[in-house]
């Protein structure tokens, strides 16, 4: 009896190894943290950007492989619909030895599948990958430029360590995940987050959380037509943007994404990204800045999504002064990139509907250099909402941000199914730094997200501001929003900073806002007694009153 519960507890405890086992492989996290492992200690493996690039490269070859495998098993699948046989040689030349996809998807050269691949031998994977990427660009003109030549052979890392990565990354994959909304972006953000965290404000690029992009589409809902990112990154806030498409069973096909993009590691990382979702796009043909050489000059878009970088200097040349994206306006300060960034991003709104939404440190509210800018684009009507986001909301920062919303037409009209008000001459602000009750787990250092329902209540208070049969002049809640007048605006010297307009508790001020509110909702709870208490005695009187008549 003895023997067989130890054999029994012997069991149990090989079995919860296993399990554990099992549940480390298929954390995605830790993949991801042992391919970094084995960069970290590989001979020549470059610094830590070229690490970061050579990683995603490796993971895009991995998806865009699988997602080949996968057309493959479809195409398969229609054919034996059909009453075809898949297997017939005379079928497989027609269909598929050279397959055609309708959804997005790549048809692959044999040398660059991952099948051929992860089949290969590890002495001749930093050529195989090399070759693969070369097939790739030289038969898609979408994803020509997104890959620097020699990729694999320049870092030539040792055959044990690149057959290492290649095998982690080989347990990246929607068979072994399962059903997962979103694992490319999981992974992307993963890598763009840490090198976020690595990066100096120099040459560092601004990762974009999920849920602020969100909250910035689900705002100003760009479903149709154009959509531009002038600091694009990743390409964050185009693929946010789809999936919000998506959610609302739209069509991305219906979205024409354009963008540019000034570093060139980053500009062909979004080229792959958005590539993998098969979204179309225009990113012009090279890496540029869009101050100096604006590749889409003379465009205008429907809908504009961007986070510059904040208080960027060293923006300024000669060559800009008098440029015509601020001919109307006044030239913006050389010492910070700010209102530069608002008045190029109001230079590519369509005249007539265009909508913006950017981000922006919060100085931009209030500076006293641009303030004659800021008033004329008040008095033009362009500025249409101003929100000021929760402090730890960004990996690179921890400084409360301003979400801008632009608007060229403030007069009213349809929009997505909905009846807009004439809201001219007045400007929405909102104070939402209170939202940062739900931190972010396993982080580095403290981090908080806006939640769905946080979401869906920002963009509620914001469309029914722009609704048919709203008050402007009475549209206010304490400490979250309000809708204030030019006038108003005006006398407080065209300022757009939320506090001089909301009523609100100063958060940044040395004061215990929990004991605060906790003073409050008991004095609060003691009104709502009395009010029961006198209640209780009016219905007792009226009662008594009642019996009395009769």
């Amino acid at each position: 009896m003895k023997g067989n519960q130890q054999s029994e507890k012997q069991l149990m405890a090989t079995m919860r190894k296993k399990a554990k086992a099992s549940e480390e492989t298929l954390n995605l996290d830790s993949i991801l943290f042992k391919c970094r492992d084995i960069l970290r200690k590989a001979r020549n493996s470059g610094s830590f950007f070229e690490k970061r690039d050579l990683m995603l490269t490796l993971i895009f070859l991995r998806f865009i492989g699988e997602k080949f495998e996968d057309g493959v098993v479809k195409l398969r699948k229609n054919l034996k619909a059909q009453g075809l046989d898949p297997d017939s040689p005379d079928i497989q030349a027609a269909f598929l030895d050279d397959p055609t996809f309708t959804d997005g998807t790549y048809n692959l050269l044999p040398e660059a599948r991952w099948s051929t691949i992860i089949n290969t031998s590890p002495s001749r994977l930093n050529v195989a990958l090399d070759d693969a990427l070369r097939s790739i660009a030289s038969n898609s003109k979408q994803l020509k430029g997104c890959f620097v030549e020699g990729t694999f052979t320049t870092r030539n890392l040792e055959p044990n360590d690149i057959k290492k990565l290649v095998d982690e990354i080989n347990k990246i994959s929607h068979k072994a995940f399962g059903e997962e909304k979103d694992l490319i972006g999981r992974v992307y953000e993963y890598f763009l987050k840490e090198f976020a965290v690595n990066a100096t404000k120099e040459e560092g690029e601004y990762y974009t959380p999920h849920d602020v992009v969100q909250l910035i589409a689900a705002m100003i809902e760009p479903f149709d037509g154009t959509l531009y990112d002038p600091c694009c990154g990743s390409g964050g806030m185009f693929i946010q943007s789809t999936d919000l498409v998506k959610a609302k069973k739209g069509d991305i096909s219906r979205i024409n994404i354009y963008g540019q993009e000034k570093e060139p590691a980053t500009y062909r990382l979004a080229k792959m990204n958005l590539a993998l979702r098969g979204i179309s796009h225009n990113l012009g043909g090279e890496a540029d800045s869009s101050f100096s050489h604006d590749l889409h000059k003379g465009l205008y878009f429907n809908y504009i999504m961007a986070n510059p970088p904040f208080n960027l200097k060293g923006w300024f040349d000669e060559n800009l002064r008098g440029d015509s994206r601020w001919m109307d306006y006044a030239t913006p300060p050389e010492a910070n990139a700010n209102y530069a960034w608002i008045l190029h991003i109001l230079s590519h709104l369509k005249p007539l509907d265009g909508v913006a939404g950017f981000l922006l440190a919060n100085g931009a509210l209030g500076d006293s250099d641009t303030v004659d800018i800021r008033r004329q684009l008040i008095q033009n009507d362009k500025v249409e909402a101003i929100v000021i986001l929760p402090r730890e909301l960004f990996i690179t920062t921890d400084i409360s941000v301003t979400l801008w919303i632009l608007n060229q037409n403030k007069k009213g009209g349809d929009y997505h199914g909905r009846k807009l008000r004439n809201r001219e001459h007045e400007i929405l602000f909102m104070d939402l730094r209170t939202w940062s009750e739900n931190p972010v787990k396993n982080e580095s250092k403290k981090k908080v997200r806006l939640v769905t329902e946080q979401i869906e209540r920002a963009a509620s208070i914001y469309h029914a501001w722009q609704d048919e049969g709203t008050d402007g002049s009475r549209y206010e809640v304490p400490e979250l929003y309000r809708s204030v007048g030019m006038a108003e605006i005006e006398k407080n010297g065209w300022s757009l900073i939320p506090s001089k307009y909301i009523e609100f508790i100063d958060h940044d001020l040395a004061i215990d806002f929990a004991a605060e509110m906790g003073r409050i909702r008991k004095e609060m709870s003691e009104v709502l007694a009395q009010e029961k208490q006198s209640q209780k005695m009016l219905v007792k009187a009226f009662k008594g009153i009642e019996y009395g008549l009769d």
